[in-house]
Protein backbone atom coordinates (compact mmCIF):
# COMPACT_ATOMS: atom_id res chain seq x y z
CA UNK A 1 0.00 0.00 0.00
CA UNK A 2 3.23 2.82 0.79
CA UNK A 3 4.61 1.54 -2.40
CA UNK A 4 1.52 2.58 -4.16
CA UNK A 5 0.83 5.95 -2.58
CA UNK A 6 4.42 6.73 -3.26
CA UNK A 7 4.05 5.67 -6.73
CA UNK A 8 1.21 7.88 -6.81
CA UNK A 9 3.40 10.70 -5.40
CA UNK A 10 6.43 10.47 -7.51
CA UNK A 11 3.90 10.08 -10.66
CA UNK A 12 2.46 13.59 -9.59
CA UNK A 13 5.52 15.15 -8.90
CA UNK A 14 6.92 14.15 -12.27
CA UNK A 15 3.61 15.52 -14.14
CA UNK A 16 4.20 18.54 -12.11
CA UNK A 17 7.79 18.86 -13.52
CA UNK A 18 6.76 18.09 -16.84
CA UNK A 19 3.77 21.47 -16.65
CA UNK A 20 6.73 23.17 -15.50
CA UNK A 21 9.37 22.59 -17.78
CA UNK A 22 6.73 22.50 -20.27
CA UNK A 23 6.50 26.42 -20.16
CA UNK A 24 9.68 26.63 -21.76
CA UNK A 25 7.82 26.15 -25.03
CA UNK A 26 5.50 29.14 -24.45
CA UNK A 27 5.40 31.39 -27.41
CA UNK A 28 4.99 35.27 -25.73
CA UNK A 29 5.30 38.60 -27.89
CA UNK A 30 8.75 39.68 -28.23
CA UNK A 31 9.43 37.26 -25.39
CA UNK A 32 12.37 34.42 -24.75
CA UNK A 33 11.60 31.94 -22.19
CA UNK A 34 15.23 30.92 -20.97
CA UNK A 35 14.30 28.51 -18.50
CA UNK A 36 11.15 26.29 -16.51
CA UNK A 37 11.80 24.46 -13.91
CA UNK A 38 10.46 22.93 -10.74
CA UNK A 39 12.33 23.28 -7.69
CA UNK A 40 11.32 21.20 -4.57
CA UNK A 41 10.75 22.59 -1.58
CA UNK A 42 13.70 24.03 0.55
CA UNK A 43 13.72 24.93 4.10
CA UNK A 44 11.29 27.21 4.72
CA UNK A 45 10.22 27.93 0.78
CA UNK A 46 7.86 25.73 -0.57
CA UNK A 47 8.27 23.79 -4.03
CA UNK A 48 7.37 25.90 -6.81
CA UNK A 49 7.74 26.82 -10.84
CA UNK A 50 10.60 28.27 -11.46
CA UNK A 51 10.15 30.41 -14.69
CA UNK A 52 12.84 33.04 -16.32
CA UNK A 53 12.70 34.74 -19.94
CA UNK A 54 14.05 38.08 -21.63
CA UNK A 55 11.93 40.82 -23.26
CA UNK A 56 12.57 42.76 -26.07
CA UNK A 57 10.28 45.56 -26.56
CA UNK A 58 13.17 47.31 -28.74
CA UNK A 59 16.30 46.44 -30.36
CA UNK A 60 18.53 47.96 -27.72
CA UNK A 61 15.73 46.26 -24.80
CA UNK A 62 16.78 43.24 -22.39
CA UNK A 63 14.15 43.41 -19.92
CA UNK A 64 15.03 40.13 -17.75
CA UNK A 65 12.10 38.85 -15.58
CA UNK A 66 11.26 35.94 -13.29
CA UNK A 67 7.69 34.60 -12.37
CA UNK A 68 7.55 32.12 -9.34
CA UNK A 69 4.73 29.87 -9.24
CA UNK A 70 3.78 27.67 -5.79
CA UNK A 71 3.42 24.18 -6.98
CA UNK A 72 0.57 23.65 -4.31
CA UNK A 73 -2.24 26.04 -2.82
CA UNK A 74 -1.91 28.77 -5.06
CA UNK A 75 -4.87 31.41 -4.12
CA UNK A 76 -5.45 32.11 -7.87
CA UNK A 77 -3.38 35.88 -7.21
CA UNK A 78 -0.58 37.56 -9.07
CA UNK A 79 1.96 39.65 -7.34
CA UNK A 80 4.31 42.18 -9.07
CA UNK A 81 7.35 43.19 -7.37
CA UNK A 82 8.91 46.59 -7.43
CA UNK A 83 12.77 47.55 -7.59
CA UNK A 84 14.59 50.16 -5.30
CA UNK A 85 16.98 52.72 -6.66
CA UNK A 86 17.81 52.62 -10.52
CA UNK A 87 16.79 48.63 -9.91
CA UNK A 88 19.26 46.58 -11.84
CA UNK A 89 18.53 43.02 -10.70
CA UNK A 90 15.40 40.49 -10.04
CA UNK A 91 14.39 40.25 -6.23
CA UNK A 92 14.68 36.82 -5.25
CA UNK A 93 13.52 38.24 -1.58
CA UNK A 94 10.19 39.30 -3.28
CA UNK A 95 9.36 36.68 -4.84
CA UNK A 96 10.36 33.94 -1.84
CA UNK A 97 7.92 36.08 0.21
CA UNK A 98 5.00 36.02 -2.95
CA UNK A 99 5.50 32.01 -2.74
CA UNK A 100 5.52 31.69 0.81
CA UNK A 101 2.31 33.35 1.22
CA UNK A 102 0.83 31.18 -2.09
CA UNK A 103 0.55 33.94 -4.99
CA UNK A 104 2.29 33.70 -8.00
CA UNK A 105 4.55 36.74 -8.43
CA UNK A 106 6.88 38.60 -10.97
CA UNK A 107 9.80 40.23 -10.94
CA UNK A 108 12.53 42.24 -13.63
CA UNK A 109 15.62 44.30 -13.84
CA UNK A 110 14.21 46.78 -15.35
CA UNK A 111 16.22 46.28 -18.64
CA UNK A 112 19.43 46.56 -17.40
CA UNK A 113 22.33 44.81 -14.99
CA UNK A 114 23.74 47.33 -12.26
CA UNK A 115 26.62 47.04 -9.54
CA UNK A 116 24.32 49.04 -7.08
CA UNK A 117 20.89 50.63 -6.98
CA UNK A 118 22.47 54.29 -6.99
CA UNK A 119 24.13 53.09 -10.32
CA UNK A 120 23.21 54.68 -13.66
CA UNK A 121 25.88 54.35 -16.14
CA UNK A 122 23.82 51.61 -17.93
CA UNK A 123 21.86 54.34 -19.05
CA UNK A 124 24.32 56.24 -20.75
CA UNK A 125 23.75 56.50 -24.37
CA UNK A 126 20.62 54.28 -24.51
CA UNK A 127 17.10 56.27 -24.34
CA UNK A 128 15.30 53.06 -24.59
CA UNK A 129 16.53 51.42 -21.66
CA UNK A 130 15.74 54.70 -20.03
CA UNK A 131 12.20 54.30 -21.07
CA UNK A 132 12.01 50.32 -20.16
CA UNK A 133 13.31 51.70 -17.29
CA UNK A 134 11.24 54.57 -16.48
CA UNK A 135 7.59 52.25 -17.00
CA UNK A 136 7.76 49.70 -19.93
CA UNK A 137 9.94 47.02 -18.10
CA UNK A 138 7.25 46.41 -15.70
CA UNK A 139 3.90 46.45 -17.49
CA UNK A 140 5.69 44.14 -19.82
CA UNK A 141 6.85 41.75 -16.80
CA UNK A 142 3.00 42.29 -15.38
CA UNK A 143 2.23 41.17 -18.91
CA UNK A 144 4.22 38.41 -19.44
CA UNK A 145 3.62 37.43 -15.52
CA UNK A 146 0.25 36.73 -15.69
CA UNK A 147 0.41 34.91 -19.62
CA UNK A 148 3.06 32.53 -17.60
CA UNK A 149 0.99 32.30 -15.05
CA UNK A 150 -2.36 31.34 -16.78
CA UNK A 151 -0.71 28.76 -18.81
CA UNK A 152 0.47 26.71 -16.47
CA UNK A 153 -2.59 26.86 -13.92
CA UNK A 154 -4.89 26.80 -16.92
CA UNK A 155 -6.83 29.78 -15.83
CA UNK A 156 -6.08 33.13 -15.27
CA UNK A 157 -5.48 35.26 -11.83
CA UNK A 158 -8.87 36.07 -9.94
CA UNK A 159 -7.14 39.48 -8.23
CA UNK A 160 -3.77 41.04 -9.06
CA UNK A 161 -1.75 43.27 -6.44
CA UNK A 162 1.08 45.26 -6.85
CA UNK A 163 3.27 46.73 -3.67
CA UNK A 164 6.71 48.53 -3.68
CA UNK A 165 7.94 51.42 -2.03
CA UNK A 166 10.90 54.05 -3.42
CA UNK A 167 11.72 53.78 -6.74
CA UNK A 168 8.73 50.70 -6.53
CA UNK A 169 6.59 53.74 -5.10
CA UNK A 170 7.45 55.44 -8.28
CA UNK A 171 6.96 52.25 -10.77
CA UNK A 172 3.40 51.51 -8.49
CA UNK A 173 2.13 54.87 -9.31
CA UNK A 174 3.38 54.35 -12.90
CA UNK A 175 1.04 51.16 -12.87
CA UNK A 176 -1.82 53.36 -12.32
CA UNK A 177 -1.70 56.32 -13.97
CA UNK A 178 -0.38 54.82 -17.69
CA UNK A 179 -1.71 50.52 -17.51
CA UNK A 180 -4.61 50.72 -14.74
CA UNK A 181 -5.87 47.04 -16.35
CA UNK A 182 -2.41 45.60 -15.26
CA UNK A 183 -3.72 45.62 -11.34
CA UNK A 184 -6.86 45.29 -8.64
CA UNK A 185 -4.78 46.63 -6.22
CA UNK A 186 -1.72 48.67 -5.57
CA UNK A 187 0.32 50.50 -2.47
CA UNK A 188 2.80 53.38 -3.56
CA UNK A 189 5.27 53.70 -0.41
CA UNK A 190 7.52 56.64 -0.58
CA UNK A 191 6.80 56.99 -3.99
CA UNK A 192 10.01 58.90 -5.63
CA UNK A 193 7.10 59.84 -8.66
CA UNK A 194 7.83 63.21 -9.13
CA UNK A 195 11.98 61.40 -10.17
CA UNK A 196 13.51 64.20 -12.37
CA UNK A 197 12.77 66.92 -9.88
CA UNK A 198 13.72 64.56 -7.07
CA UNK A 199 16.73 64.19 -8.49
CA UNK A 200 17.22 67.88 -9.50
CA UNK A 201 16.61 69.07 -6.01
CA UNK A 202 18.86 66.15 -4.90
CA UNK A 203 21.48 67.90 -7.37
CA UNK A 204 20.88 71.24 -5.80
CA UNK A 205 21.04 70.40 -2.44
CA UNK A 206 24.74 68.74 -3.07
CA UNK A 207 25.41 72.39 -4.86
CA UNK A 208 24.54 74.30 -1.63
CA UNK A 209 26.60 71.59 1.03
CA UNK A 210 29.35 70.89 -0.64
CA UNK A 211 30.70 73.38 -3.43
CA UNK A 212 31.74 75.85 -0.42
CA UNK A 213 33.41 73.49 1.76
CA UNK A 214 32.61 75.71 4.56
CA UNK A 215 28.70 75.07 4.10
CA UNK A 216 29.21 71.06 4.46
CA UNK A 217 28.22 69.96 7.80
CA UNK A 218 29.14 66.66 8.83
CA UNK A 219 27.27 64.33 10.36
CA UNK A 220 28.11 64.51 14.14
CA UNK A 221 26.10 67.66 13.73
CA UNK A 222 22.84 66.31 13.38
CA UNK A 223 22.12 65.21 16.80
CA UNK A 224 22.03 69.30 17.89
CA UNK A 225 19.82 69.92 14.77
CA UNK A 226 17.52 67.24 15.56
CA UNK A 227 17.10 68.49 19.35
CA UNK A 228 16.89 71.55 18.09
CA UNK A 229 13.82 70.44 16.01
CA UNK A 230 12.21 68.50 18.70
CA UNK A 231 12.52 71.39 21.15
CA UNK A 232 10.76 73.63 18.62
CA UNK A 233 7.70 70.99 18.03
CA UNK A 234 7.58 67.66 20.25
CA UNK A 235 4.78 69.40 22.52
CA UNK A 236 2.76 70.46 19.47
CA UNK A 237 1.03 67.05 19.68
CA UNK A 238 0.84 67.05 23.45
CA UNK A 239 2.65 63.92 23.83
CA UNK A 240 6.91 64.43 24.05
CA UNK A 241 8.14 61.37 22.41
CA UNK A 242 10.88 62.41 20.19
CA UNK A 243 7.78 61.89 17.58
CA UNK A 244 6.40 65.27 16.08
CA UNK A 245 3.13 63.94 14.62
CA UNK A 246 2.46 66.91 11.91
CA UNK A 247 6.04 68.13 11.17
CA UNK A 248 4.01 70.49 8.52
CA UNK A 249 2.95 72.23 11.40
CA UNK A 250 5.97 72.99 13.11
CA UNK A 251 7.90 76.33 12.35
CA UNK A 252 11.32 76.07 13.37
CA UNK A 253 14.33 77.94 12.72
CA UNK A 254 17.94 76.34 12.54
CA UNK A 255 19.57 79.89 13.33
CA UNK A 256 18.99 78.99 16.82
CA UNK A 257 21.32 76.67 16.64
CA UNK A 258 24.72 79.67 15.45
CA UNK A 259 27.94 79.15 17.49
CA UNK A 260 28.34 81.88 19.38
CA UNK A 261 31.67 81.16 19.56
CA UNK A 262 34.01 78.31 18.83
CA UNK A 263 32.38 75.98 16.42
CA UNK A 264 31.77 72.57 18.27
CA UNK A 265 29.32 69.60 17.14
CA UNK A 266 26.62 71.43 19.26
CA UNK A 267 26.24 74.62 16.84
CA UNK A 268 26.25 75.60 13.19
CA UNK A 269 28.16 78.33 11.82
CA UNK A 270 26.55 80.79 9.36
CA UNK A 271 27.20 79.33 5.68
CA UNK A 272 25.95 75.62 7.57
CA UNK A 273 22.56 77.42 9.02
CA UNK A 274 22.17 78.25 5.04
CA UNK A 275 22.89 74.96 3.65
CA UNK A 276 20.38 73.55 6.38
CA UNK A 277 17.87 76.11 5.69
CA UNK A 278 18.49 75.01 1.88
CA UNK A 279 17.36 71.67 2.60
CA UNK A 280 14.17 72.45 4.55
CA UNK A 281 13.31 74.53 2.19
CA UNK A 282 13.26 72.55 -1.22
CA UNK A 283 13.77 73.50 -4.96
CA UNK A 284 12.64 76.89 -6.83
CA UNK A 285 13.09 77.36 -10.66
CA UNK A 286 14.74 80.37 -11.79
CA UNK A 287 12.04 82.68 -11.03
CA UNK A 288 11.92 81.53 -7.15
CA UNK A 289 8.62 79.83 -7.53
CA UNK A 290 8.64 76.89 -5.26
CA UNK A 291 8.30 73.46 -7.39
CA UNK A 292 9.46 70.11 -5.11
CA UNK A 293 9.03 70.13 -1.13
CA UNK A 294 11.87 70.28 1.40
CA UNK A 295 12.31 68.01 4.33
CA UNK A 296 10.60 67.73 7.18
CA UNK A 297 11.40 68.69 10.59
CA UNK A 298 12.67 65.35 13.45
CA UNK A 299 14.74 62.55 12.02
CA UNK A 300 18.27 64.32 10.95
CA UNK A 301 19.81 62.12 13.25
CA UNK A 302 17.99 58.74 13.22
CA UNK A 303 19.70 55.66 11.28
CA UNK A 304 18.44 55.97 7.81
CA UNK A 305 18.15 60.03 8.23
CA UNK A 306 20.09 62.63 7.31
CA UNK A 307 23.59 60.98 7.63
CA UNK A 308 22.81 58.35 5.25
CA UNK A 309 21.05 60.17 2.24
CA UNK A 310 22.35 63.96 2.83
CA UNK A 311 25.70 64.40 4.49
CA UNK A 312 27.12 60.83 3.81
CA UNK A 313 30.27 59.97 6.03
CA UNK A 314 31.79 62.30 4.27
CA UNK A 315 31.53 64.80 1.79
CA UNK A 316 30.22 63.86 -2.21
CA UNK A 317 29.55 59.91 0.03
CA UNK A 318 25.65 60.69 0.82
CA UNK A 319 23.63 58.50 -1.15
CA UNK A 320 21.66 61.49 -3.10
CA UNK A 321 24.96 62.82 -4.15
CA UNK A 322 25.42 59.18 -5.86
CA UNK A 323 21.47 59.45 -6.86
CA UNK A 324 22.07 63.31 -8.44
CA UNK A 325 25.24 62.92 -10.16
CA UNK A 326 24.25 59.13 -12.14
CA UNK A 327 21.21 60.95 -12.48
CA UNK A 328 22.35 64.07 -14.28
CA UNK A 329 25.79 62.50 -15.98
CA UNK A 330 24.28 59.33 -17.60
CA UNK A 331 20.45 60.28 -18.21
CA UNK A 332 20.30 64.07 -18.63
CA UNK A 333 23.53 65.24 -20.06
CA UNK A 334 24.68 61.46 -21.52
CA UNK A 335 28.21 63.22 -20.07
CA UNK A 336 30.21 61.71 -17.12
CA UNK A 337 32.53 64.35 -16.43
CA UNK A 338 29.20 66.59 -15.21
CA UNK A 339 30.01 68.20 -12.39
CA UNK A 340 27.98 68.98 -9.71
CA UNK A 341 29.87 72.19 -8.82
CA UNK A 342 28.05 73.35 -12.15
CA UNK A 343 24.60 72.97 -11.14
CA UNK A 344 22.90 75.80 -12.37
CA UNK A 345 18.82 75.84 -11.75
CA UNK A 346 17.85 77.61 -15.06
CA UNK A 347 19.83 75.47 -17.18
CA UNK A 348 19.60 72.13 -15.13
CA UNK A 349 15.95 72.17 -14.16
CA UNK A 350 14.51 72.31 -17.43
CA UNK A 351 16.92 69.24 -19.00
CA UNK A 352 16.28 67.23 -16.55
CA UNK A 353 12.15 68.29 -16.95
CA UNK A 354 12.70 66.50 -20.58
CA UNK A 355 13.06 63.40 -18.78
CA UNK A 356 9.87 63.69 -16.71
CA UNK A 357 7.38 61.97 -19.78
CA UNK A 358 9.21 58.60 -19.06
CA UNK A 359 10.33 58.92 -15.58
CA UNK A 360 7.48 60.81 -13.56
CA UNK A 361 4.19 59.61 -12.14
CA UNK A 362 2.60 62.49 -11.66
CA UNK A 363 -0.06 62.19 -13.52
CA UNK A 364 -3.44 63.27 -11.46
CA UNK A 365 -6.04 61.37 -13.79
CA UNK A 366 -6.66 58.00 -12.27
CA UNK A 367 -10.38 57.58 -13.75
CA UNK A 368 -9.48 54.80 -15.87
CA UNK A 369 -7.91 52.96 -12.76
CA UNK A 370 -11.05 53.93 -10.42
CA UNK A 371 -12.96 52.99 -13.34
CA UNK A 372 -12.03 49.44 -13.47
CA UNK A 373 -12.75 49.06 -9.12
CA UNK A 374 -9.15 49.92 -8.64
CA UNK A 375 -7.88 50.40 -5.12
CA UNK A 376 -4.57 52.68 -4.16
CA UNK A 377 -3.02 52.76 -1.34
CA UNK A 378 0.20 55.33 -0.69
CA UNK A 379 2.05 55.50 2.85
CA UNK A 380 4.76 58.37 3.75
CA UNK A 381 7.46 58.49 6.28
CA UNK A 382 7.48 61.77 7.89
CA UNK A 383 10.89 62.11 8.62
CA UNK A 384 12.35 60.30 5.17
CA UNK A 385 15.40 62.08 3.94
CA UNK A 386 15.58 60.15 0.53
CA UNK A 387 11.95 61.47 -0.43
CA UNK A 388 10.37 64.28 1.26
CA UNK A 389 7.48 63.38 3.05
CA UNK A 390 5.15 66.75 1.52
CA UNK A 391 6.01 65.28 -2.21
CA UNK A 392 3.16 62.29 -1.65
CA UNK A 393 0.58 64.46 0.11
CA UNK A 394 0.96 67.37 -3.23
CA UNK A 395 0.72 64.37 -5.49
CA UNK A 396 -2.60 63.17 -3.80
CA UNK A 397 -3.83 66.75 -3.55
CA UNK A 398 -3.37 67.17 -7.19
CA UNK A 399 -6.11 63.95 -7.12
CA UNK A 400 -8.14 65.46 -5.64
CA UNK A 401 -8.32 68.96 -7.13
CA UNK A 402 -8.73 66.87 -10.68
CA UNK A 403 -11.08 64.25 -9.36
CA UNK A 404 -13.09 65.60 -6.37
CA UNK A 405 -12.67 64.68 -2.63
CA UNK A 406 -15.53 62.67 -3.05
CA UNK A 407 -14.74 60.76 -6.09
CA UNK A 408 -11.16 60.00 -4.57
CA UNK A 409 -12.19 58.68 -0.87
CA UNK A 410 -13.73 55.48 -3.23
CA UNK A 411 -10.63 54.55 -4.10
CA UNK A 412 -7.31 55.85 -2.95
CA UNK A 413 -5.99 56.24 1.27
CA UNK A 414 -2.80 58.26 1.99
CA UNK A 415 -1.19 57.39 5.45
CA UNK A 416 1.62 59.45 6.48
CA UNK A 417 4.07 57.96 8.81
CA UNK A 418 4.95 59.76 11.96
CA UNK A 419 8.82 59.38 13.17
CA UNK A 420 9.69 56.87 10.07
CA UNK A 421 12.54 57.29 7.70
CA UNK A 422 12.42 56.05 4.13
CA UNK A 423 10.18 53.04 4.09
CA UNK A 424 10.66 51.98 7.80
CA UNK A 425 13.16 52.81 10.77
CA UNK A 426 12.92 55.44 12.63
CA UNK A 427 11.74 56.92 16.37
CA UNK A 428 8.13 56.44 15.64
CA UNK A 429 5.99 52.93 15.27
CA UNK A 430 7.09 51.84 12.21
CA UNK A 431 6.05 48.31 11.38
CA UNK A 432 2.83 48.28 9.60
CA UNK A 433 3.02 44.83 7.19
CA UNK A 434 4.82 47.53 5.07
CA UNK A 435 7.02 45.91 1.70
CA UNK A 436 5.52 42.03 1.76
CA UNK A 437 2.73 40.07 0.22
CA UNK A 438 -0.56 40.29 2.31
CA UNK A 439 -0.72 38.41 5.05
CA UNK A 440 -2.29 38.75 8.90
CA UNK A 441 -4.66 41.11 10.39
CA UNK A 442 -5.84 44.00 8.00
CA UNK A 443 -6.08 46.00 10.94
CA UNK A 444 -2.05 46.08 11.19
CA UNK A 445 -1.01 45.09 7.48
CA UNK A 446 -1.39 47.41 5.11
CA UNK A 447 -0.89 45.06 2.33
CA UNK A 448 -3.67 42.80 3.90
CA UNK A 449 -5.85 45.69 4.35
CA UNK A 450 -5.74 46.74 0.91
CA UNK A 451 -6.45 43.30 -0.15
CA UNK A 452 -9.92 43.53 2.30
CA UNK A 453 -10.47 46.50 0.47
CA UNK A 454 -10.29 45.49 -2.84
CA UNK A 455 -12.08 41.84 -2.36
CA UNK A 456 -15.06 42.81 0.52
CA UNK A 457 -14.98 46.91 -0.15
CA UNK A 458 -13.95 47.82 3.27
CA UNK A 459 -11.63 50.98 3.17
CA UNK A 460 -8.92 51.36 5.62
CA UNK A 461 -9.87 54.17 7.61
CA UNK A 462 -6.65 53.46 10.04
CA UNK A 463 -3.90 51.16 9.94
CA UNK A 464 -1.79 49.90 13.53
CA UNK A 465 1.70 50.68 13.37
CA UNK A 466 4.11 49.33 16.05
CA UNK A 467 7.66 49.00 17.24
CA UNK A 468 9.03 47.23 20.24
CA UNK A 469 7.38 49.28 23.11
CA UNK A 470 5.14 51.58 21.03
CA UNK A 471 2.44 51.44 19.11
CA UNK A 472 0.44 54.13 17.23
CA UNK A 473 -2.52 54.29 14.82
CA UNK A 474 -2.05 55.83 11.43
CA UNK A 475 -4.38 57.60 9.89
CA UNK A 476 -6.41 58.27 6.27
CA UNK A 477 -4.85 61.46 5.10
CA UNK A 478 -6.08 63.93 6.46
CA UNK A 479 -6.47 62.78 10.11
CA UNK A 480 -3.78 62.57 12.23
CA UNK A 481 -3.65 60.21 15.60
CA UNK A 482 -4.23 62.62 18.92
CA UNK A 483 -3.97 61.61 22.38
CA UNK A 484 -7.08 61.04 24.51
CA UNK A 485 -5.11 62.89 27.46
CA UNK A 486 -5.55 60.08 29.88
CA UNK A 487 -3.20 56.35 29.71
CA UNK A 488 0.23 55.37 28.37
CA UNK A 489 1.18 57.67 25.09
CA UNK A 490 2.98 54.10 24.19
CA UNK A 491 -1.01 52.61 23.76
CA UNK A 492 -2.40 52.94 20.77
CA UNK A 493 -6.11 52.85 22.47
CA UNK A 494 -5.34 56.43 23.83
CA UNK A 495 -5.13 57.72 20.55
CA UNK A 496 -8.07 58.61 17.96
CA UNK A 497 -7.92 59.84 14.42
CA UNK A 498 -9.00 63.68 14.11
CA UNK A 499 -9.32 66.06 11.73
Amino acid sequence: MLRIILTGLCAAAIAGAADCEGLAKLTLPSTRITEAKLVPALKDVPAHCRVTGVISPTSDSEIKFAVWLPAADWNGKFLGIGNGGFAGSISTAGLVEAVRNNFAAASTDTGHAATSGVDAKWALNHPEKIIDFGHRAIHLMTVQGKAVTTAFYGSAPKKSYFSSCSNGGRQALMEAQRYPEDYDGIIAGAPANNWTLLMTNAAKNAHATLKNPASYFPADKLPAIQAAALSACDRNDAVADGVIENPAKCAFDPGVLLCKGEETKACLTAPQIVAVKELYGGLRDAKGKLVYPGYALSGEAENGGWGAWITGPAPEKSALFAFSTNFFKYMVYSDPDWDYKTFNVAKDLPAAQKLAVHLSATDPNLKAFQARGGKLILYHGWCAAAIPGQAVIDYYNSVVKKMGAKATSQFVRLFMVPGMQHCGAGAGPNNFGQGGAPKGDPASNIAAALEQWVEKGTAPESIMAAKPGRARPLCAYPKTAKYKGAGSTDDAANFECVQ
